[in-house]
């Protein structure tokens, strides 16, 4: 079981960790919603609960709730830059399907 960052996203995650002060990595989850099923939630872990799961990559931890591992494990996140768009992006092994916006999917 594993989440992987990209160098891309590893830099960008320490960056705002940096100004941050009581940061501890990054929380990675899912939630119900969309055509397809589930979404992402990524945000900063100010805190790590009994039931998550923490993966270190390159530095940063990784946190991720516990329920939401078996949608997403061996995912890699990367941060992408388009012209002005920048956002993470995800490479997620268990998806089976996407939506049309590319905004959720289903495994």
């Amino acid at each position: 079981m594993a989440i992987s960052l990209t160098d891309s996203a590893a830099n960008r995650v320490r960056n705002y960790l940096e100004k941050r002060n009581d940061a501890v990595g990054l929380r990675l989850g899912v939630t119900k919603t969309g055509c397809s099923g589930y979404s992402y939630v990524i945000n900063y872990a100010d805190e790590i609960d009994a039931s998550d799961i923490v993966f270190e990559d390159k530095g940063i931890k990784v946190v991720v709730p516990a329920d939401a591992l078996k949608l997403i494990d061996g995912t890699e996140v990367d941060f992408v830059k388009n012209g002005l768009n920048e956002a993470f992006s995800f490479r997620n092994p268990n998806i089976s399907g996407e939506c049309g916006c590319g905004e959720s999917f289903n495994v």
